[in-house]
């Protein structure tokens, strides 16, 4: 069972991060002028981490327009709206941080989808002025429902709620108690864990940075002091080896320890890459051993998974670039002791051709059964044609809805089948293995992200 937690007077502490040493990634997303780019523009003035010449360039009659120190695109700033992902880095004595600000309007949701891809959390911020907040049972905005069930999907592993502009209201209390509960209720409805639900003036720097103590009945921790502690993604260390081949690099004979093989860089994707052990290759199914692995420095050495890696294989085998090195099948035990027969193998990782999928549709044109995408997966392109939807997420009940089709940023799960094998697994169980993205052959747009079920 999912537990919710809210942030209240005696509110729950985060989890205790263990690496101070890796910064965290982490986004603000959230319906559009919710105040993203403005409380990223707090985040960075109230920790010193911008300079009194750029901050003087964004300041106009001696008001400071902290929006633009993330909106840097000339469409942005005409606009007021945030439309690419703009990404900046500061650092406290505690942490260091990389944001990525997320656009907030629906027809940029692709880019808001490839921020949180990569994060370690996100902060989904709430227009307190916007919703019934005197309502006990007020409505959320349809996209702060759709970015915190995108970040759900993407198994971003942290989530904090940030409701802000709460200046603005007569009874800030009042108004956040039944915001706080409306989150509360939604979360615990789709199954989202909530490491904390923060009152904050983004404008004025209330709970931003410093603690605003007592102020709409909150008595917590800063958003600050949330984010030092979060937990960085684990890694998907505990599983077979997967490993992406992104480039294969060919040595001379007297070159250097690869004795002439040639070494194959990539991330590796699940598991780690040891010397010594048996590996297969995907699609063509090819076994042999690993030789040699060295890091991105190339230092001999095992190396887990997220990090990047060169494997020297013991023989000469076909691999290409798209291809996957991963752990070798291994023969299952036999059924009984009266059984002779040579016993099952069991891969480490299935390939296969059908696929049933959460697809986050984000093309203008509606996915429809029978129409092919290219579809990404690890570094490999294959033609995918859809099957068939199977449902529609309906944004505001949380219910599935009988479809026929994925219209612009909804969700959905589909049935999809491709033009060859790749090694796909759940998206729940390793992330790069479940991970896909669907382009457009015609115009080559991003079409959708797909975690694979």
């Amino acid at each position: 069972m999912t537990t919710t937690h809210s942030a209240t007077a005696g509110a729950q502490q985060p989890a205790t991060h263990t690496d101070h040493d890796a910064a965290l990634r982490f986004i603000t997303c959230g319906s559009v002028d919710d105040g993203k780019s403005t409380l990223i523009g707090r985040l960075l003035v109230d920790s010193k981490a911008v300079l009194q010449d750029h901050l003087a360039g964004v300041t106009k009659s001696g008001e400071t327009d902290l929006a633009l120190l993330t909106d840097g695109l000339s469409a942005e700033r005409e606009q007021g709206i945030t439309i690419d992902v703009a990404y900046r880095y500061f650092a406290t004595e505690q942490r260091k941080f990389i944001i990525g600000d997320a656009p907030g309007h629906e027809q940029y949701t692709r880019n808001m989808v490839t921020a949180a891809s990569q994060a370690d959390a996100a902060v989904v911020l709430v227009d307190a002025t916007k919703l019934d907040w005197k309502n006990p049972q007020l409505e959320l905005l349809a996209q702060t429902r759709r970015h915190s069930l995108l970040v759900h999907l993407l198994r971003v592993n942290a989530l904090v709620f940030a409701v802000n502009k709460l200046d603005a209201i007569e009874d800030p209390a009042l108004a956040f108690a039944h915001i706080r509960n409306a989150l509360a209720a939604f979360a615990q409805a789709a199954g989202i864990t909530v490491e904390a639900t923060i009152p904050v003036s983004a404008l004025k720097g209330w709970n931003v940075v410093g603690r605003e103590s007592g102020w709409a009945g909150y008595q917590g921790p800063s958003l600050l002091e949330v984010l030092e502690k979060l937990p960085n993604t684990p890694a998907d260390t505990g599983l077979p080896l997967a490993f992406p081949v992104q480039w294969v690099e060919k040595f001379s004979s007297s070159a250097d320890t690869s004795q002439g093989r040639r070494v194959f860089w990539g991330r590796v994707a699940a598991g780690g890459a040891r010397m010594g052990d048996a590996v297969q290759i995907l699609p063509s199914g090819q076994q042999a051993v690993i030789a040699q692995v060295v890091n991105h420095a190339r230092v001999p050495g095992n190396v887990d998974a997220n990090l990047s890696a060169g494997i020297t294989l013991d023989r000469e085998v076909d691999v290409s670039r798209g291809d996957w090195i991963i752990a070798a099948p291994k023969a299952a035990a036999a059924a009984s002791d009266d059984d002779f027969d040579t016993p099952a193998v069991q891969p480490a990782w299935n390939a296969s051709r059908e696929i049933t999928a959460t697809v986050a549709w984000m093309d203008d044109e509606a996915l429809v059964p029978g129409r092919v995408y290219w579809a990404l997966h690890g570094h490999r392109w294959v033609k995918a044609k859809v099957r068939r939807v199977l449902h529609r997420l309906a944004i505001q009940t949380l219910e599935r809805e009988a479809a026929e089709q994925l219209e612009p940023n909804a969700i959905g799960r589909v049935e999809l089948v491709l033009q060859e094998a790749i090694p796909a697994a759940p998206f729940l169980q390793a992330r790069q293995l479940g991970a896909m993205i669907l382009v457009d052959t015609a115009s080559h747009k991003t079409s959708g992200a797909v975690l694979v079920e």
